[in-house]
């Protein structure tokens, strides 16, 4: 069976456009193949459009609004994740305009579909006492609990999203001065981030007592589980889950639900707190575009609070009469009915 022009496209979208030319990292390319991978599974439940039948042509913008629809209501996706999906559609109809410009209507009709409006909501953090009181939790005296500090600290102090603690190898932690981090971010993006002096100690001691020091040991995990494999997203939020509880016990502050996520807003809004510069917290964090990093200072209430009162302007005459001292107007007062 000659292959449809559909599986064309597909597969050099994924297998060579995606990470040769854009430079796409695995995450992106996982998540822009379980969007097809739906994308197929609803031609052939709801359309019963088989696999090897599908072609470009059927692909109209009515069946993807449609997909869309079927996101929402039959797997109760959210809006930010059906636009996630529409996303990764956009990208792949951009790319097909160009290897297919006789269908350059038919796939613009696609790409022009929009991003579905959504509220917007808060960005959860934790305040500056209640992530030191987290991080206190895990008993220094075991290895079980010097690792997870050392953990949780750099998760904390370095900005990092869980993905990039996962992928650390021991190479890139430069304990050398300046002492930083090298962190892999969104698009393979390399940056560095420094590095400060309490989690740089953690590191030194981290790395002296599981002999991670060494030369022949610079590309293993920095962090690894019992079966001496690196980390997991799910196996990182359990460890946090761990210390959340007695956290909470000691503290009504506390969420009862931490997420590793959560650790990455929290300095950001921490680093605000602190007056630093927004185009530095944009590179700290690995942002492309300073919108991104403007949501913790739309976020947080203190920060707003602080710098209208920086300028606020003596305006409100504050000096109110006492009226206790006005009888006449007390007893006018008591006689109103």
């Amino acid at each position: 069976m000659k292959p449809t022009d559909f599986a064309t496209h597909l597969t050099e979208f994924l297998s060579v456009y995606l990470p040769r030319q854009k430079n796409a990292s695995k995450n992106t390319i996982a998540s822009y193949r379980d969007t097809f991978k739906l994308l197929l599974r609803f031609c052939l439940e709801q359309k019963d459009i088989p696999v090897e039948k599908l072609n470009m042509s059927m692909l109209s913008h009515v069946i993807i609004t449609d997909f869309l629809e079927w996101l929402e209501e039959e797997r109760k996706c959210c809006i930010a994740t059906r636009n996630q999906r529409l996303a990764a559609i956009h990208s792949f109809f951009r790319y097909a305009q160009y290897e297919e410009p006789s269908g350059i209507l038919h796939f613009q009709k696609i790409i022009a579909l929009p991003i579905k409006k959504a509220p917007k909501p808060s960005v959860p953090h934790l305040t500056p006492e209640t992530m030191k009181l987290l991080l206190s939790q895990p008993d220094k005296m075991t290895a079980k609990g010097r690792r997870d500090i050392t953990l949780l600290s750099v998760l904390y102090d370095s900005g990092c999203r869980v993905q990039e603690l996962i992928d650390l190898k021991i190479r890139n932690v430069i304990l050398d001065n300046p002492a930083v981090l090298i962190l892999t971010g969104k698009g393979n993006k390399i940056r560095r981030v420094p590095l400060m002096r309490n989690t740089l100690v953690l590191l030194q001691n981290y790395l002296q007592e599981h002999s991670l020091d060494k030369d022949w040991k610079r590309d293993y995990p920095l962090f690894i589980n019992k079966q001496r494999n690196k980390l997991t997203k799910e196996g990182i939020a359990y460890i946090i889950s761990q210390y959340v509880g007695p956290a909470k016990r000691m503290s009504a502050s506390m969420p009862k639900k931490v997420t590793p996520h959560m650790f990455r807003h929290s300095k950001a809004v921490h680093l605000l707190q602190a007056d630093v510069n927004l185009i530095y917290i944009r590179d700290f964090l690995g942002h492309q575009d300073v919108r991104t990093t403007e949501i913790y200072a739309k976020c947080d209430s203190e920060l707003k609070r602080q710098a209208i009162a920086n300028a606020y302007p003596d305006i409100v005459d504050n000096n109110l009469p006492d009226w206790n001292k006005d009888a006449a107007l007390l007893d006018w007062l008591s006689n109103l009915k």
